[in-house]
């Protein structure tokens, strides 16, 4: 036996190496950053809740600061039920006397105690082996009354008044997550029953958090919300907020769902740039979304640079490579070196999408000519068919006015229709300038097409 041949893989072996390895960039970016995960108290019930934990410990492992906000309607509801005593609402707001009171308060110290518990663990047969994580909490929440609205007096059902962030912020210093439970205090001494949304939306504000995540019942994939835009999982904050009011009549949303929807909108007016909703599901969902490209939630974000097309810097040479080396290696794009683009790279325009390049294009102009050179078009795989080459054609065609050229001409073997569709018409070498003319590879016979300005 040859002792220095390769061994076989195992199975999965390699799906794992990269899949870590896909993860790296979001390890490296959402390390030290700060992470305010809401969840109902419907997820609470399910028999995977666990699962939840687990992942929850391995974020913090990870390096994410995080703040844990639960609701507990489901379980104030049983303690009522226990009671023999009929839940009050108005609207899907809970009408909180002092008999309800005595449920919410027993219902909150029974559940917080089991996610304490929960992790607290750390068998090494479990994924929390070894995680030895620190929960604190306090009363950090002010709060007020609603008060009497529409005639009705809502008692000790409260609304959010203040955070206090500081020392929230000293207990993330700390390397501790923060636990907060849906009540506030009153400078009274008064307990108010709150809502979870409106307590993780105050604290992801307040903090000015990186990302404000809402563990739903529903799965907000099967919402349907934005197929027609072509990106279903990430949404700019007002289109989000128009198709939300678009369908709110469709939605088969649980009280609980839809409070935290409001909460996530809220959010996202209130200055926190990323809102994900995801689904309680048992298959990872909360790690999918935050470490995977495209997730498997919604995402609304508030700030512009999610998804931009800016000119290229000397940074993005590697990314564009990694983007045309396929092309390249297929023969669809002549090879450029590093070198080569390093030299080139002014006038280049990349498609950013939070962080990571997914299309370019490069504007060659030759102003003798008063004509341009439109090349090295690429589209992400993951991101084709969605309309990105045309918007960079778009902003081609704008750079190229502002050169003061009246044409653009490109080179293809593979795509002659795409151009075609876009206004471009065929022609022959000599159209070309003469400096193009000199070094046309007459192997290749690439296709000649031109479009007017």
């Amino acid at each position: 036996m040859n002792d220095s041949a390769p061994k076989p893989e195992a199975p999965g072996a390699l799906d794992f190496v990269a899949a870590l390895r896909g993860a790296a960039p979001y390890i490296h970016a959402h390390n030290g950053r700060v992470f305010v995960i809401a969840f109902g108290g419907e997820a609470a019930l399910r028999q995977d809740f666990e699962r939840l934990i687990y992942d929850i410990a391995l974020l913090h492992s990870l390096g994410v600061r995080l703040v844990l906000v639960h609701g507990v309607r489901p379980q104030i509801e049983a303690e009522l039920a226990a009671r023999k005593i009929k839940p009050q609402f108005a609207g899907d707001l809970r009408i909180t006397d002092g008999t309800a009171m005595e449920c919410v308060k027993a219902a909150i110290g029974r559940l917080r105690m089991d996610i304490e518990a929960r992790l607290s663990t750390g068998l090494a047969s479990t994924p929390m082996g070894g995680a030895r994580l620190r929960v604190a909490g306090g009363n950090w929440v002010t709060a007020r009354p609603v008060g009497v609205r529409n005639g009705i007096d809502h008692q000790l059902t409260g609304e959010v008044r203040r955070i206090d962030i500081a020392t929230i912020r000293e207990v993330l210093a700390q390397d501790r997550i923060a636990l907060l439970s849906p009540i506030g205090y009153s400078p009274t001494g008064e307990i108010f029953n709150l809502r979870a949304g409106e307590v993780a939306q105050a604290v992801a504000t307040g903090l000015g958090a990186d990302k404000l995540i809402f563990v739903l019942n529903s799965d907000p994939d099967n919402w349907k919300l934005a197929d027609e835009t072509g990106d279903a999982g990430q949404l700019p904050l007002g289109e989000a907020e128009r198709l939300l009011a678009a369908k709110s009549d469709t939605l088969q949303l649980s009280a609980e769902d839809r409070a935290l929807l409001q909460s996530a909108m809220a959010a996202g007016r209130g200055g926190v740039k990323r809102v994900h909703l995801i689904g309680a599901d048992p298959h990872g969902a909360l790690l999918r979304e935050l470490y995977t490209r495209d997730g498997c939630g919604l995402m609304f974000y508030s700030d512009e640079n999610y998804e931009a097309v800016r000119e290229a810097s000397i940074e993005d040479v590697g990314g564009i490579l990694a983007l045309i080396k396929p092309l390249e290696d297929a023969g669809i794009l002549v090879p450029r070196s590093r070198e080569q683009l390093e030299l080139e790279i002014s006038f280049f325009d990349v498609m950013v999408r939070d962080g990571t390049v997914i299309a370019c294009s490069a504007l060659f102009p030759f102003p003798q000519n008063q004509i341009g050179e439109f090349s090295c078009v690429a589209v992400h795989p993951d991101y084709r068919n969605s309309g990105r080459a045309s918007a960079l054609l778009l902003r081609a065609e704008e750079s190229a006015r502002k050169l003061g050229l009246k044409k653009l001409f490109s080179l293809t073997t593979h795509t002659p229709h795409w151009f075609l569709e876009h206004g471009f018409v065929q022609a022959v070498i000599e159209d070309l300038p003469m400096q193009k003319q000199r070094i046309y590879n007459y192997q290749r016979k690439s296709i000649v097409l031109v479009k007017e300005l």
